[in-house]
């Protein structure tokens, strides 16, 4: 199988778990992986879509329940978790949405978009033997940083300035936990990738049937597919590239994957320290792995 002359691996044998796989990039990112033999978990909130999902998927699939804006769902999951873990795919988000908390109360794009996840990889991540690739957006360029003092952005909130927070975030998350991996002597990288301008559902949550009307207009004159979209993703997975990559399409919107770049705020090591930290004490989630001793 190749993606533009980029020849992707036999997953043969290998587990994959895509968050949010019962649509848009996630149905995409599974049928890819599926397609190069993996078995996909695919965790979604609701089980009867992802049974639907994966009624069009010719491989090997199974759904289970996950619910990123649950933290007590994000722990259900990786409990029952056993065996290795090749691939996990933090695709699953929510996008500029009008205000909203989750299950434990935190503002639903940085709960879900980044704190489920944080929980998710930190628990899950002793069984991971591949990579850990988190799906951010070219949107985090709009952060100037995180807003340490109110991640809640209560009194600030608008629902670009919090998905953009939340997408910076996802960068944040990827530096640091390659940091960490490296420092405990693992093989396992931490990838990031974005799918430029996809034509997906993510876009119509608004929660304004104008600005929705908008949105699918674009989508369907300037977007490219998911399919399309979801190629980045497939490249930050399988292709020879060094930890805390970011790819994306070439031309930034749209095109063929390749590594892409990201703003000096999604560079900041200290930022991606301090973020760790509050995530840890937000969700109470530690890294699992032990540093290397001399």
């Amino acid at each position: 199988m190749t993606m533009d002359a980029v020849t992707l691996p036999d997953l043969s044998g290998r587990t994959a778990v895509v968050t949010g796989a019962n649509s848009g990039l996630g149905i995409e990112t599974t049928r890819m992986l599926v397609g190069m033999g993996a078995r996909v978990v695919m965790a979604v909130r609701d089980v009867d879509k992802g049974g639907r999902a994966a009624a069009t998927v010719q491989g090997e699939t199974e759904v289970r329940r996950l619910d990123l804006a649950d933290l007590a769902s994000v722990r259900a999951f990786a409990g029952e978790w056993e065996g290795d873990l090749h691939l996990l795919i933090n695709n699953a988000g929510v996008m500029a949405i009008p205000e909203s908390r989750t299950e434990d109360g935190f503002e639903t794009q940085f709960g879900t978009n980044h704190l489920g996840h944080f929980a998710l990889t930190n628990l899950l991540l002793e069984h991971v033997t591949g990579r850990v690739v988190t799906v951010s957006s070219s949107m985090h360029r709009m952060a100037q940083g995180i807003d340490f003092d109110n991640v809640d952005l209560v009194g600030r909130y608008t629902p670009y300035r919090a998905y953009c927070q939340s997408k910076l975030a996802n960068l944040l998350f990827t530096l640091e936990l390659q940091r960490r991996l490296v420092d405990a002597g693992s093989s396992v990288l931490a990838t990031a990738a974005h799918p430029g301008y996809a034509a997906t559902n993510l876009q119509s949550h608004s929660g304004s049937r104008f600005q929705n009307g908008l949105l699918a207009l674009g989508n369907k004159v300037f977007a490219q597919s998911a399919t399309a979209g979801a190629l980045p993703t497939i490249y930050a997975a399988t292709q020879d590239v060094p930890g805390a990559a970011y790819a994306g399409p070439k031309n930034m919107g749209r095109g063929a994957p390749a590594l892409a770049g990201r703003s000096e705020a999604a560079w900041d090591s200290v930022a991606a320290h301090r973020l760790w930290t509050l995530s840890e004490q937000l969700t109470g989630v530690t890294f699992p792995l032990k540093p290397q001793t001399d």
